[in-house]
């Protein structure tokens, strides 16, 4: 089958921009499926960076096919400015993007929602939101209340939708404007939005199921990681949409039976941005060389990531949930130089042994990692490209990594450049 998903494995930031963009020259199509602004891929190409939030980042090799697919949603004015900043740094878009019709999009009230709402909780309550007004959207969305592009791009059914909206949140929106400022800042950005998105919009289910049944090799890219999923992930500490496997059908309107293989991103430590329980974060002086080596700030809102030891049963529980069978293992150079590696096994809680992520807030909360700890390597150059050339150490950090999986690395990343990276297995990923 000529699809792959691409997806994070544990709380996102793993480098899935990075391995999208090197796989991505074997692919047709590559399409992103849930999530929205709120995501950040951090791509090296030809020395220069580049920071993508909504477009999939192989939008930067040229001729692919970028679908942002109906799962995703989208703030108009956000994917007009990512548009126009591709452009002038000379990566055209035009012929190469699809939006769907069916994308539900963000309005300047759902990020005052956002806003509102997170201010108005304490303490552990805090989700630690990028306040982009992904959560009020998808909302809105659930409560049959949204608007999709496809009403964007049709002034009267826009205008009465927005009106109803407009009513529906004017207790939130009187707390720091005003409804006819908000109404006439979304009216004046529709004015000229409007005809520049009907290049873009179609029905990407469509477009997609035709790409597959012309045998297109196509790729879905997921935002954010699996212990972010609203159901899978540490809940209420989660993203509002689905980043597993089994939301590419509902996200992009193909059937199950369409999804070929599913490719897990691992980072070769952890790290989470906002709130919620994190069990091996460091909070001392290995956590912050962590950070400080990985370059370990948020793409989309510059935030500092919390910095923790591999995490075992957190991959372990998104094989399970996104039936990987291929992983990528990334970022292993940062931890060069740490004479001990710890890696969590296992939690302990109020006596009991978790192997398995726990269901239970208590219990994830309240966890102690059990660890168990392997010999470190010195610094790796990023030159090499083979792995019998690691420092034997590291070698076998990833062959233990692989036994406590159960699974193979099918790459190993070094650095942010696509070309940094080892493959260590012949097997194709289509």
């Amino acid at each position: 089958m000529p699809s792959v998903v691409v997806l994070g494995t544990q709380w996102g930031d793993e480098g899935k921009g990075k391995i999208v963009h090197l796989l991505g020259k074997q692919a047709d199509y590559i399409v992103r499926y849930q999530g929205g602004p709120n995501a950040g891929h951090t791509v090296v190409f030809d020395d220069k960076k580049f920071v993508l939030h909504l477009i999939p980042a192989g939008i930067l090799i040229p001729k692919k096919i970028c679908v942002i697919a109906n799962g995703v949603v989208v703030d108009p004015l956000s994917i007009y400015e990512e548009i126009k900043l591709l452009e002038k740094r000379d990566i055209s878009v035009k012929g190469r993007l699809f939006i769907s019709e069916l994308a539900h999009l963000i309005f300047p009230y759902h990020k005052i929602m956002d806003i509102a709402r997170e201010e108005s909780k304490a303490g552990e309550t805090k989700i630690g939101t990028t306040r982009k007004g992904i959560g009020p959207t998808y909302a809105d969305k659930v409560e049959r209340v949204g608007i999709r592009l496809v009403d964007y791009l049709e002034p009267e059914t826009f205008s009465k939708l927005l009106e109803q909206n407009l009513l529906l949140k004017k207790h939130f929106i009187e707390k720091v404007s005003t409804v006819d400022k908000v109404r006439k800042e979304i009216l004046d950005q529709a004015k000229f939005l409007r005809p520049f998105f009907k290049k873009f919009a179609c029905d990407t289910s469509a477009l997609l199921n035709k790409a597959l049944d012309q045998k297109k090799k196509v790729m879905f890219e997921s935002a954010q990681g699996t212990l972010l999923d609203i159901d899978f992930g540490t809940y209420p500490f989660v993203t509002s949409s689905n980043p597993i496997a089994g939301s590419v059908g509902s996200g992009c309107g193909i059937g199950p039976s369409r999804i070929g293989s599913v490719l897990g991103i691992a980072k070769a430590y952890t790290t989470r941005v906002g709130e919620g329980p994190m069990p091996t974060e460091l909070k001392d002086s290995v956590g912050e060389r962590l950070r400080a080596a990985g370059q370990e700030f948020g793409a989309t809102t510059g935030r500092p990531r919390r910095c923790g030891w591999f995490d075992a049963p957190v991959v372990r529980r998104s094989i399970l949930v996104n039936g990987i069978k291929d992983l990528v293992l990334t970022k292993i150079d940062v931890l060069g130089g740490i004479e001990k590696i710890k890696v969590c096994v296992a939690y302990k809680y109020r006596g009991k042994t978790y192997k398995e992520f726990p269901n239970s807030r208590a219990a994830i909360n309240e966890c102690v990692p059990v660890y168990e700890t392997v010999p470190g390597f010195g610094p790796i150059s990023q030159d090499i490209r083979n792995f019998k050339d690691l420092p034997v150490n590291a070698k076998k950090y990833v062959q233990y990594l692989e036994k406590i999986l159960g699974l193979k690395f099918t790459l190993v990343s070094l650095g942010k450049s696509r070309d940094e990276t080892i493959s260590t297995s012949t097997k194709s990923i289509w």
